[in-house]
C-alpha cells in the first residue's frame, strides 16, 4: 500500500453546493456561499470581520496594505516560514527582519523579538507553525509597548487556540489558508480576519479593487467609485461553496485528523530515544489542531535517510521550509541575521502523511523500522 503525503478530502456535498451556487446565478465573488462562510467564522470564533480571499497570500497582502507598510519600514517575522509571509510585505517595499525559531518548537522565539525592534519597525508577523500558537501575550505586549501592529499568519491554524482564544483573532489582523494541504480546504483559498475596528471599512474597499462597492450594495451611498488602492482579492462563489461543504463537517474532520496525529504520537513516543528523534512539542497555552505531525532528526543527513527508508515502505514523507534568511531573495530584502534554530529545522524536520483518508490503523509499526 502506498501512502501519499496528502490527499484532498471531500465531504460529499461539494458538488451539490457548487451546482447550487450556479443555480443561484451568482458565481463571482461575495455571493451566497461567500457570505455563509464569512458569517460562520464570525459567529463560531467571534471574529469581528472576515473576508474570503483567493489565497492566504492575498490575505497577507491585504494586511500589508492595511498596516500602511512602505519603503523604509521594517517587519519582524520568522525565518522559518513560507515565502508568502515575506512576499506580502516585500511587495510594499518593507525591509524584512527575520527572527529565529524556538529551540523547542519551529515557531518564532518570542523572547528574541524585542532585540529586533527599531524605530523603523512597524509590524510583527507571528506564524503559528503546525497550528500551534505562538505566545501571543508576549507578542501583543511588545506591540502595545512600541506601538506596532500584529498580523497573525494562521495559515495552518484553523480551529486552534491560545489560552482559549482562537488563533487569527488575537492580533490586529489575521490570515488563514484553505489550500488543499490544510485541514479545511477549497483547493486554493484564504481569509482575512479583521480584529481592529480601524481596518474594517478600508478592508472592504481594498478587497473590492479599491472601490466602495460594498457600501453601495448596503445602500449607504448612491453610487460607488475608485477611492483607494486595492485588487481583486475575492474568490469565486463556487470556491466558497466547496469551502462551505467542508465547514459543515469541521468537527468531524478535526476528530479524524486528531486520531491520526495521536496514533503517530503513540507509535513514535516509545521509540523516539532509540531512533534519535524528537516529537512535536505543544506548549500548555496552545491546543493542537492536528494540522501536521512532524519528527525532528539530528541533522539533514539523518532526516534524508529517514525519508528514503519510508519511501521504500511506500510512505511519502517530506521536509519543509528552507530558512528565508539564507535564501537568495531573502538576503536582498532582509536585515542580516543569524538564525541557527531555523537552520536546524530546515535540515532536520520531517513531515509525515496526515489527511482524513488515512486511517489510524494504516499507520503500522513497520514504518519505524529504520
Amino acid at each position: 500500500m502506498k501512502i501519499p503525503f496528502n490527499k484532498p478530502y471531500a465531504t460529499g456535498k461539494e458538488l451539490e453546493y457548487i451546482q447550487d451556487a450556479i443555480s443561484r446565478g451568482h458565481i463571482s465573488g461575495n455571493g451566497y456561499y461567500t457570505k455563509r462562510c464569512q458569517a460562520y467564522f464570525e459567529e463560531r470564533y467571534g471574529f469581528k470581520k472576515c473576508l474570503l480571499t483567493s489565497s492566504c497570500t492575498d490575505a497577507l497582502e491585504m494586511a500589508a496594505i492595511l498596516t500602511g507598510v512602505g519603503p523604509g519600514d521594517e517587519v519582524i517575522m520568522p525565518s522559518y516560514t513560507f515565502v508568502s509571509t515575506a512576499n506580502a510585505f516585500a511587495l510594499r517595499g518593507a525591509r524584512l527582519v527575520f527572527c529565529d525559531s524556538r529551540q523547542d518548537h519551529p515557531g518564532m522565539d518570542e523572547d528574541k523579538i524585542e532585540t529586533l525592534i527599531t524605530s523603523r519597525t512597524r509590524v510583527i508577523v507571528p506564524v503559528h507553525y503546525a497550528g500551534v500558537a505562538c505566545d501571543m501575550d508576549k507578542i501583543m505586549a511588545l506591540a502595545d509597548k512600541y506601538g506596532l501592529f500584529v498580523v497573525e499568519d494562521a495559515a495552518q491554524a484553523v480551529d486552534s487556540f491560545y489560552n482559549g482564544r482562537p488563533l487569527g483573532g488575537i492580533g490586529h489582523l489575521g490570515s488563514f489558508s484553505f489550500h488543499e494541504t490544510k485541514n479545511i480546504s477549497s483547493g486554493e483559498g484564504g481569509m482575512l480576519v479583521v480584529n481592529d475596528d480601524r481596518f474594517i471599512e478600508r478592508s472592504e474597499i481594498i478587497w473590492e479593487k479599491g472601490t466602495n462597492r460594498q457600501a453601495f450594495f448596503r445602500g449607504e451611498i448612491d453610487k460607488y467609485g475608485w477611492v483607494d488602492i486595492g485588487s481583486s482579492f475575492l474568490p469565486s462563489d463556487m470556491i466558497a461553496a466547496f469551502l462551505w461543504a467542508q465547514l459543515e463537517c469541521l468537527d468531524e474532520i478535526q476528530n479524524k485528523r486528531k486520531a491520526i496525529w495521536n496514533r503517530y504520537y503513540e507509535l513514535f513516543s516509545d521509540q523516539a530515544d532509540e531512533l534519535k528523534l524528537r516529537l512535536p512539542y505543544i506548549p500548555e497555552y496552545a491546543t493542537n489542531n492536528a494540522h501536521m505531525f512532524y519528527l525532528l532528526a539530528n541533522n539533514e543527513e539523518h532526516r534524508d535517510a529517514l525519508i528514503r527508508s519510508l519511501k521504500e515502505k511506500g510512505v511519502h514523507a517530506v521536509f519543509h521550509y528552507q530558512s528565508l534568511h539564507r535564501s537568495k531573495f531573502g538576503m536582498k530584502f532582509s536585515v542580516a541575521c543569524d538564525c541557527p534554530n531555523a537552520d536546524y529545522y530546515t535540515g532536520a524536520l520531517l513531515r509525515m502523511p496526515l489527511f482524513c483518508g488515512l486511517l489510524p490503523q494504516d499507520i503500522g509499526l513497520e514504518w519505524i523500522e529504520f
